[in-house]
């Protein structure tokens, strides 16, 4: 998903006449430290900032010193209130956990069970909300259904992988897996592998290229999508607005999010 929309964040900024230069900087993990290193690097001709970062204090100090300086910034993906950013570019996420536990219950049809949760990092407030919205409709519509594994991994395939394959091996009667952040292709590799009698239903994020093959093969039930090439494109326009805007913030509007199965996997 970083990947993709990194490609259509620089795709849409080549295409404007009005950005001069568009420049993605990777960070080497997730930590306040990584973006204060990236932020170090930024040129000195930078009018504006887009972000995906944690929730953390160190963090919101290093966004505020950015806007301080006199660049306009803009998270994405993920928010960060306590920052002065001008806008926010994302879905809902609180509301992506709930459509994702409304969707399990919905496919389990008042079955009662298990479910497993694969957390990326509660370090994103984005994936905070989705697990909140998520067990905050099981608790109202499904009580017949309880997360009893809930691990979060950092966003690493292996520790997901694993995750997945104790979770199936301790309960083999399991009914569903929800992946919050990254750790999808660890998970798909663990139903590969496992092959239970009676696959759970698996939920997640995103529709990348990886996530589609898993729709194709029956291995993935659902993606909620945060459309990746909307996501990129707004990003660029709010950030356009802010620097011609007087204003500090602009109105906010969340991305719609889409529901993707395997009937409907859209070409691009």
């Amino acid at each position: 998903f970083m990947a993709d929309l990194a490609r259509h964040i620089e795709d849409y900024a080549a295409r404007l006449p009005l950005v001069a230069s568009c420049r993605i900087h990777k960070l080497a993990g997730i930590s306040p430290s990584a973006l204060q290193a990236a932020v170090e690097n930024l040129s000195l001709k930078a009018n504006g900032v887009g972000v995906i970062a944690i929730h953390h204090p160190r963090t919101r100090n290093i966004l505020r010193e950015i806007v301080e300086a006199g660049i306009r910034l803009v998270t994405l993906v993920s928010d960060v209130p306590g920052a002065p950013r001008s806008a926010y570019v994302g879905i809902d996420n609180r509301v992506a956990g709930r459509t994702a536990a409304l969707l399990m219950g919905r496919f389990l049809g008042g079955r009662q069970g298990h479910l497993a949760m694969v957390v990326g990092s509660r370090s994103y407030r984005g994936h905070e909300e989705r697990e909140m919205g998520f067990r905050s409709v099981l608790g109202e519509e499904f009580p017949n259904l309880t997360v009893t594994s809930a691990v979060e991994i950092n966003d690493e395939p292996e520790v997901s992988y694993t995750a997945t394959m104790k979770a199936l091996h301790n309960e083999p009667e399991l009914l569903g897996i929800y992946c919050i952040g990254a750790g999808r292709s660890g998970v798909a590799k663990a139903l590969r592998e496992v092959r239970p009698q009676k696959k759970p239903v698996f939920i997640c994020h995103d529709l990348t290229r990886e996530t589609r093959g898993y729709l194709v093969d029956d291995l993935l039930d659902v993606v909620i999508d945060q459309n990746a090439r909307l996501i990129a494109e707004q990003s660029v326009i709010r950030l356009l607005g802010s620097i011609a805007s007087s204003a500090p913030y602009l109105t906010r509007k969340f991305i719609e999010p889409r529901l993707i199965f395997k009937e409907n996997v859209p070409v691009q």
